[in-house]
């Protein structure tokens, strides 16, 4: 049984803090969209998918704090509490969806008394929240077409439940396949610097008892050229109108080093992480962090003082390097600007 990251339980949002896995397994409970924020901008909770689960709440918590009695004036105010949420991570696209979804319920309560509204609009955010588990379990169902018995797959940083509202992205799809009574056997790219496969995913496959190997992300390359590994996952943070596809740093690494040993790369995200507004790669913000998530681990200074230091959080890899884009709807193939676009219609 995968781990939900993101629990609503008595009025009271609870997030396992992920900065602190997989050696202390810490509930911090939140009742503000400030509080939100910050866990958001701070990776206590992370992922695309569980970012946007978490907009909502911290977005439902903002309305619910307002004090009028007018409704434009509300909106004024509900407005600033999802700025404020959607200023945390500018790359992935699901916190921006996640907030969209959680204005047009506030618009479509134009006419509630404003108690009701509030209480829609959680109700609303506990929607996003156990939905987005379903997606996931169909998005697994989908992607376990392509995984073979016996696979060896790679993946790379935390793509699982905890970056999701549970069941996972591309472990959803690792994790449906096992199910399916597949053997498959999963290598696990630590991802640095944050090191969200060696914390994370390793802890998540361990948890449901799936085959997991760690490795250092310089690592992927070698095992590859010894046939060590067939098959490679990753999920998504954004994925452009062409199938360009925004995911943590060192993924289009990967993707190169697949091509060139005719390895099949596969994408698994739901349909709100593509974004039909972005036409290509070169569109998607990309987010830099801390330099100290660089020159630090666990505390200690690993870096000289001083030193230069870039910490791009996420690269871009391009559709040409894609095998294929595994969906809640269906999977997309080949021609991803036509079919990216019929899957995401299927949403609505």
């Amino acid at each position: 049984m995968s781990v939900k990251p993101i629990l609503f339980v008595d009025g009271v949002c609870r997030m396992i803090d992920q900065r602190l896995l997989p050696t202390e397994e810490v509930w911090i409970d939140y009742t503000t969209c400030e509080g939100v924020a910050d866990a958001i901008r701070d990776m206590v909770v992370r992922g695309a998918p569980a970012i946007g689960v978490a907009a909502a709440f911290g977005a439902a918590f903002g309305a619910r704090d307002i004090e009028t009695d007018n409704f434009n004036q509300f909106m004024i105010e509900f407005e600033k509490c999802c700025d404020l949420l959607a200023a945390t991570r500018p790359t992935a696209v699901n916190l921006f969806w996640a907030l969209d979804k959680m204005k047009a319920a506030a618009h479509k309560g134009e006419t509630f008394q404003l108690d009701q509204l509030k209480k829609f609009l959680l109700a609303e955010a506990c929607t996003i929240a156990e939905e987005d588990e379903r997606i996931n379990r169909r998005m697994g169902q989908h992607g376990n077409t392509l995984i073979p018995d016996e696979a060896r797959i790679l993946t790379h940083c935390n793509a699982g439940a905890l970056a999701t509202g549970g069941y996972g992205t591309a472990l959803g799809v690792i994790r449906a396949a096992d199910e399916a009574g597949k053997k498959v056997a999963v290598f696990a790219d630590e991802t640095r610097p944050f090191l969200q496969g060696s914390r994370l995913t390793a802890w998540e496959l361990q948890q449901d008892n799936i085959d997991v190997t760690l490795i250092c992300d310089n690592m992927a390359g070698y095992l590859m050229s010894q046939g060590e590994i067939n098959c490679i996952i990753v999920g998504a943070d954004r994925i452009a109108a062409n199938g360009d596809v925004a995911n943590k740093i060192g993924t289009f690494t990967v993707a190169v080093l697949a091509r060139e040993h005719g390895i099949p790369f596969y994408v698994a995200a739901p349909t709100s992480t593509i974004d039909l507004n972005i036409a290509d790669g070169s569109g998607i913000p990309i987010e830099e962090r801390a330099a100290t998530e660089v020159t630090h681990h666990a505390g200690k200074q690993v870096a000289p003082s001083g030193v230069k230091v870039r910490n791009p959080a996420f690269d871009v890899t391009p559709a040409r390097l894609v095998t294929a884009i595994i969906t809640e709807n269906g999977i997309a193939r080949t021609n991803y600007e036509e079919e990216l676009v019929a899957l995401v219609k299927q949403e609505g």
